[in-house]
Formats: structure tokens, C-alpha cells, sequence
């Protein structure tokens, strides 16, 4: 037996196990080399060989301990042992015994009509297949990267995706980091994963979960119940024993393909036989395949892009209500954290309040507010989720030509009901997705309630006064929009740039007026489309961001959610982000918005999935949207303070000069989770025109900042 823990010195550098089978995946009978030459005990993880186990010990708190064996002989499940301990070297309490990951792929086909920047797919109408993949290791390997070591198993393959699995452990952390690591030869692949836990038979006593009303259930683990999928709160599902609990959830943000409805689509599976392809008994998350039946895009998987099929096991000595508790911490609750001096700010949402709210009037006969809408369902939600203002895209149902004739009811209505739910709590602003004569689709807004026209009859004014509702514009190209900008003080931006009907855009009218105007504020940033092969999230819009930097123009992107309809129990946490603005207090509806209006054009903001915050960001003394002066080759120093949940990766410096990007890694490895640090780097801005950031972690999930600009 050879321990490898922190404090030893020993180094066992090769060493040969036999890996011959397991329930789920059928591992060969030939012996394998395991190199160790790459762990390092300064990683806080203990590693021990015994015959043919590896243990993995680490701290996953002061008085608590993780433990994780291995065990991948003839016939054995791989999963030999999870469980706690009060010290590294003491007795076990047992969680789970002798299981096997699973790991279920649904591989279908990608129409590249527009390139891998495509959400108007449907994989799920073409021929598609499920695999399970199998595990069948020719060399395993255990590396060290700052505070984690991960074991590497290679001989996995799932229908046409080769690879390996992995388990990683993080000190300080109670996560076991679970994933199949696979990429394909196949051009034009959309996939699925499925995840999780499996053996013969339960191997819990029960299984427990929060339900969208916020209510834990708890059932048996019954060895004839059929698998079967659950709707559930923070994505997470818990088997329960004895001794404890161990918590089964996603990436949050990473694993939830994009969608136009947030409806809660069961992320999570327990019972025998899921998708008649896992012959036992099990539980584990899972992608809906048909999502909300309209266009469902899937993931991408470009040829040899090594997607990184990710789910997490959380270790906790209590009940599922204090696992699902710690699971929370995770997502601060699956709410966005107050910051001094932000406020957060949401944009793009297809509730249609609006249509909804007179639809309502008139079937209940009343001029005023309908029964059931005092406080509708998504003015909840928000509140719920820590939003201090949020901006509609009303009108989207329809074309704008076919709603022109009840435009200026409508925007009443709109404007009326904002200013009512609008509240010490919650900004509720008007706003579109107008759509019309820029080329592409866009989002409108303005700094107070206005009257416009967007398919005016051919003689309308630009401008004219309506009785009882004031200065109403007419709009007759893109000429007009911009004039209307300038008149109103609003701004524009490109939706979804670069994909759905977006796609081309803005690149193709980078040159036009309204585009240079400083009533253009750039674009908006989503992780869309999906692909479980990149450490950071939506490289599409962040992309367009260098882009638009290097072009010229000072131009900005925040962040976006884009879909239809809000409601308490949907899962909205996974597709969304927010905007921190640096504005001392929120605005009131009476008194406009104009300072929040003034803070995005002027870049004071960043972008978050919520786990990773970056409270101050400055180059050479200066924030986002401001301007450093260059002192020649001389280095400024770049400043920047960054709190997080899960294990941070890395955080990169991103700068351009005016025609290529360039990126510095720091790599983020050494800190632990639920810490902050502030990075002090000095840079060398000779050529460059402008500096951003971002930070990203272990569950793909991060932030960025907007330029400061370089003269």
C-alpha cells in the first residue's frame, strides 16, 4: 500500500492496476498503466493506492473530510466508496457504496445553414440515437492543478464520441467534479448528455428533492419504481442514507441548452431503468430532448471539440435538507447578490404583460386591474431572484404592422402598468424588441415613457400631438429611429447579435450612422448557443464584444435572457444573468430612468451568471468606460477585486489594437471555494486601444467587465 498524502514525500511515479469490467460499463480485462508522475500532495488531496483501489482524501471543511475510492477491478462498480470522515486519517461514515456513474448521450444532426451560431434547430424532428456510454480504461493517469487532483480514466465511448471520465476534488470544497470528457470525428453533430448515479439496486434509503413550490419531498427509494422525470428547485436531487446525503446537480447555467420558455422541463431523474438504457436503479439530471417544442437547438459538438460533460456530487453528513441547503450556496440561493453601489439590472423578457392585462379586462368587464394580476406571476419572480430593475420587450407575439392600428393603447397600457408594479423593491420599464428598419432585430430604451409609431401611414410627421397622450413620432426608416434616439435621449441595441434573426448583425451595418451614434450601445451577450466544449460561456457575443472594440466606436454589451413568459416555478436561474450597474440607488418610475441609462452608455457594468462578482475593476486608476492615457512602453497597473462560489479556473485579461485581441491567462486554480481575491497585474498598453476582464470557474460559470479605453 503507498500513500501519497500532502504532508508525505513519497512519489509512486507508475504503477499497474487491472481494470476488468463494471456493471455499467463492461472494463477490459487487461492490465493498465496508472501514472502518477503528475499528482502533487501539495494539491491538499491525499491519494493512496491499495492493490487496485485509489483514495482520494481531502479537506472539505475544518472538521470534515471527503472521501472518494475507486475500485475499478473485474465486475466491481467503479465507485467503490463515497463518504465523510472527521480527519484524513480516521473512520468513514459510508454515503454511497459500490456505484457507477452513467452517463447517457442523445446524438442527433446540426443544420449548418448558418454556421455553429444557430438556435432555429430542431435535432429532436431529425433521426437521432441514445448511447450509453461505456467505460472500458487502457491508462489511467492522477494530475495536480493548484488546489484540486483529478483522476483521468481513459477508454470511454458513447456512439460516435471517444474520450475519457474524470473525478476531480477540490480542497476546501465538498463537490466531486464527475465528467465525461468526449469529442467526435461527425461533422454537424447536436447532442444531449444525461448524468448521474447507478447500481444493481438502491442505494439510498430515500430519495429527496425541493419541489417548485419550494417544498422537499421525500420518497422511498423503491427497487421497482420506474425511472421518471422530476421538476425541482435548484436543479438538484438528493440520495438520502444513514449517514448522510449526497446531492446530484448540473453546471447551473452551462448544462441548460437555450430555449425561448423557461418552463421548469424536469431536470432531474430518479428510478430503474432511465431512458431504457440504464438497466438498474439510479438518479441524476437530465436534458429535456424535445425542450419546449418550438425551436430546440441542442449542443453543439464541432468535429474533435473535446465537450466536457460535467455533473456534481456534493458530499454532506446531514439530511437532504441540509444538502440541498449547502447546494444553494452555491447560487447564493439562485439569487443575484446585492453589491454596494450596484444595482441589477435584467433586459429582454416576452412576458406580454401587456396583451395579457387587457385580454383580462375584457373578458372580466372591468376598466380596472383583472383578478389575478394585482401582482402578476413574473413581478414575483423577479423580487425572487434579487432584481432591482427589469426591462420588458413587450409586442412580440405578433408583427408590428398587425398591432399598429392599438399602438397607442398599447403603449398606455405598458406604460401605466410598469409605473403601478413598480415598487420600492422592483423598476419595471417599458420596452421593445421593435424590430424594424435596421436590419436585424434590436431593443429599445428610453429613459422615460414614449409615444412612437413604427409603420406610420406614408405623410406622417416625425412628430405631432395627440390629445390625452402628448408627442407621439413616427418612424419611417432608419434615419428616423436615430433622430428619435437623439430627440428622447433613448439607446438601441443589437438582440442575440450574430444568431437567429440576428445572424450577420451588427457587423453588416457597422458603418452606418445609427450604428456610430452614441445612441447605439453595441449589443447583448447570452450563453447561446450551447457547447460544453468551452471554459467561458457565450464566446459568440463576447467575441462581438472584442470585435466592436477594435472597430472603433466605443460600444458596450450586456447581458440579455431573451424569453417568453415568467412565472415562480420555472426554472429561470439556469438561462439568466444580470447586469451590476454602478448607480447609488435605484431609480423611481415618477422621476425616469435616466441615470440608468447614463450608466450604460457609459459603460459602468458588468456581466454575471451570479457565482463570480467583480466589484472593482480599474487600469491604471481607471473603471470601465473610462479612459487611461498610455505613457508609452511604461506598465499600468490593472486592479481588479473578484468574489466567487465554486473553485474558480481563470481569469483573463483581454485588450486589442484596433485589429487583432489578445488575451493573458491567470490562472485562478490556487484559491478555494466561496473566496475573493483582488489581482494586481501590470500591463504594457504600447498599441492598445482598449482593456476588459473576465473570471470564470470550475462550473463554467463567470463575469466580465466592459472596456477601459486606452489613448
Amino acid at each position: 500500500m503507498t500513500d501519497l498524502a500532502p504532508c508525505g514525500t513519497a512519489r509512486l511515479l507508475l504503477a499497474v492496476l487491472v481494470f476488468v469490467g463494471s456493471a455499467a460499463a463492461g472494463r477490459g480485462a487487461d492490465p493498465v498503466v496508472v501514472d502518477l508522475s503528475e499528482y502533487k500532495p501539495a494539491s491538499g488531496v491525499a491519494v493512496r493506492q491499495d492493490g487496485a483501489r485509489l483514495r482520494l482524501t481531502w479537506p472539505m471543511t475544518e472538521r470534515e473530510f471527503g472521501v472518494l475510492v475507486l475500485h475499478p477491478e473485474a465486475n466491481q462498480p467503479l465507485i467503490e466508496e463515497l463518504g465523510t470522515a472527521g480527519t484524513a486519517a480516521g473512520p468513514v461514515t459510508p454515503l454511497l457504496r459500490r456505484v457507477d456513474p452513467v452517463t447517457v448521450l442523445t446524438v442527433g444532426t446540426r443544420d449548418l445553414t448558418q454556421g455553429w451560431n444557430v438556435f432555429f434547430d430542431n435535432p429532436p424532428r431529425r433521426p437521432h440515437r441514445t448511447h450509453l456510454a461505456t467505460l472500458r480504461p487502457k491508462a489511467v493517469r492522477v494530475h495536480s492543478r493548484g488546489r484540486s487532483s483529478t483522476v483521468v480514466l481513459d477508454g470511454l465511448t458513447a456512439g460516435p464520441f471517444r474520450g475519457e471520465y474524470r473525478f476531480t476534488v477540490y480542497p476546501g470544497c465538498r463537490l466531486v467534479h464527475a465528467e465525461a470528457v468526449v469529442s467526435t470525428d461527425h461533422d454537424a453533430t447536436a447532442f444531449l448528455y444525461d448524468t448521474g448515479l447507478t447500481a444493481p439496486e438502491p442505494f439510498c434509503t430515500s430519495v429527496a428533492w425541493l419541489d417548485t413550490s419550494d417544498r422537499l419531498r421525500r420518497v422511498v427509494a423503491a427497487a421497482r419504481t420506474n425511472a421518471e422525470p422530476v421538476a425541482v428547485r435548484h436543479r438538484a436531487v438528493v440520495a438520502e442514507v444513514e449517514g448522510g446525503s449526497v446531492a446530484v446537480f448540473p453546471p447551473p447555467h452551462q448544462y441548460l441548452y437555450p430555449l425561448d420558455f423557461a418552463d421548469n422541463f424536469r431536470l432531474v431523474w430518479h428510478g430503474r431503468g432511465f431512458r431504457d438504457e440504464v438497466a438498474g436503479w439510479g438518479l441524476g439530471t437530465r436534458q429535456p430532448p424535445e425542450g419546449d417544442g418550438r425551436f430546440v437547438p441542442w449542443v453543439n459538438a464541432p468535429p474533435k471539440s473535446r465537450q466536457h460533460l460535467s455533473v456534481f456530487y456534493l458530499l454532506s453528513g446531514g439530511k437532504a435538507e441540509q444538502a440541498l441547503e449547502q447546494v444553494r450556496r452555491f447560487t447564493h440561493g439562485d439569487r443575484f447578490p446585492p453589491l454596494e453601489g450596484y444595482k441589477t439590472f435584467t433586459s429582454h423578457y416576452h412576458v406580454e404583460h401587456t396583451r395579457e392585462f387587457l385580454e383580462q379586462q375584457r373578458k372580466q368587464k372591468t376598466d380596472g386591474v383583472p383578478r389575478g394580476l394585482e401582482e402578476p406571476p413574473f413581478v414575483k419572480t423577479f423580487k425572487a431572484h434579487g432584481i432591482d430593475i427589469v426591462h420588458l420587450a413587450e409586442f412580440h407575439y405578433a408583427h408590428t404592422p398587425e398591432v399598429n392600428g392599438q399602438r397607442l393603447r398599447l403603449l398606455k397600457t405598458m406604460h401605466d402598468e410598469c409605473r403601478r408594479l413598480s415598487d420600492g423593491r422592483l423598476l419595471v420599464l417599458p420596452g421593445e424588441e421593435p424590430n424594424v428598419y435596421l436590419g436585424g432585430h434590436w431593443i429599445s430604451l428610453f429613459p422615460r415613457p414614449v409615444y412612437w409609431e413604427l409603420h406610420p401611414k406614408p405623410g406622417t410627421p416625425f412628430e405631432r400631438r395627440v390629445e390625452g397622450t402628448g408627442a407621439v413620432y413616427a418612424v419611417h426608416g432608419p434615419e428616423d429611429v436615430l433622430r428619435l434616439m437623439e430627440k428622447e435621449n433613448g439607446l438601441m441595441w443589437t438582440a442575440h447579435p450574430r444568431i437567429k434573426s440576428s445572424y450577420g448583425f451588427p457587423d453588416r451595418y457597422r458603418d452606418s450612422a445609427f450604428y456610430r451614434s452614441p445612441r447605439f450601445l453595441g449589443a447583448a451577450w447570452k450563453a447561446m448557443p450551447a457547447d460544453a466544449s468551452h471554459p467561458r460561456l457565450g464566446a459568440r457575443a463576447l467575441d462581438l464584444l472584442d470585435d466592436m472594440a477594435n472597430w472603433g466606436p466605443r460600444k458596450y454589451v450586456l447581458g440579455e435572457v431573451d424569453v417568453f413568459q415568467v412565472k415562480p416555478d420555472y426554472e429561470l436561474y439556469g438561462p439568466m444573468n444580470v447586469n451590476y450597474i454602478r448607480l447609488d440607488k435605484r431609480p423611481r418610475f415618477e422621476d425616469g430612468w435616466g441615470p440608468l441609462l447614463d450608466a450604460l452608455r457609459g459603460g459602468r457594468f458588468f456581466v454575471t451568471t451570479g457565482e463570480v462578482l467583480i466589484s472593482d475593476f480599474k487600469v491604471g486608476g481607471k473603471a470601465s468606460g473610462e479612459v487611461v492615457k498610455s505613457a508609452g512602453g511604461a506598465s499600468v497597473e490593472m486592479e481588479a477585486t473578484l468574489t466567487w462560489t465554486f473553485p474558480p479556473a481563470f481569469a483573463e485579461v483581454v485588450w486589442g489594437d484596433g485589429a487583432k485581441t489578445r488575451r493573458r491567462r491567470i490562472d485562478l486554480r490556487e484559491e478555494a471555494a466561496f473566496g475573493g481575491k483582488t489581482l494586481r497585474v501590470p500591463l504594457a498598453l504600447g498599441g492598445a486601444k482598449w482593456v476588459r476582464l473576465e473570471a470564470w470557474d470550475v462550473a463554467v460559470n463567470g463575469a466580465f467587465t466592459q472596456p477601459v479605453w486606452v489613448e
